[in-house]
């Protein structure tokens, strides 16, 4: 992830995490443990915290990380739990986690970094692992409002990962955003199965 991307959340994590901290994700977050066979989670990119506490509050043992510092220390007080300051590339466990909970997070990836990213969390996974990750649905890449993004469109995701070994696309929908005022924009949700 950029240093610029970093600053922008660190500069402005007291009003991200107010806009997205009661965001209603229930859904995504119940398809998720659904999917689980098992209960160790990786929050990669956890932002306020949100879905750490989520997954706490239905029995998981979660481990939470991210790039921003400040995130760190919000998530850190919203969830009671210690959360690493860590970025994307430096993830290093093997066969740790039975799910991988990447929630608009790995969208700051370009798409080089993003492959070589995806291969570590496959890496991570125990056997039968599951990955979600969602991106803004598209064919952008580049700066956006201060961000770098990647968006991916289904046909061009799917492209993407058939080169990534040991892992398959299990399911996805594209949803709209659940923030207010932002129903026009579509997102790419998907689950990746380990095998």
């Amino acid at each position: 992830m950029n240093n610029k991307t970093l600053d922008y959340y660190n500069y402005h994590a007291q009003s991200f995490v107010s806009s997205t901290i009661s965001v209603n994700f229930k859904p995504i977050q119940d398809k998720f443990i659904n999917a689980l066979r098992g209960k160790q989670v990786l929050d990669f990119g956890c932002g306020s915290g949100r879905d750490a506490k989520y997954f706490l509050e239905e029995g998981l043992c979660v481990t939470a990380v991210d790039g921003s510092e400040e995130m760190c220390r919000y998530a850190r007080e919203y969830t009671g739990i210690p959360v690493r300051h860590m970025l994307f590339q430096e993830l290093d466990a093997q066969n740790q986690y039975d799910g991988i909970w990447a929630c608009s997070s790995i969208l700051h990836l370009p798409k080089n970094e993003l492959r070589e990213v995806l291969s570590k969390m496959v890496d991570a996974l125990c056997g039968d692992g599951i990955i979600y990750t969602s991106f803004k649905y598209g064919n952008f890449e580049g700066e956006r409002n201060g961000r770098y993004f990647t968006d991916f469109s289904i046909e061009t995701f799917t492209e993407f990962i058939k080169d990534i070994e040991k892992i398959s696309m299990e399911t996805y929908w594209i949803t709209t955003d659940v923030r207010p005022g932002r129903g026009e924009e579509k997102w790419l949700n998907v689950m990746l199965r380990k095998h």
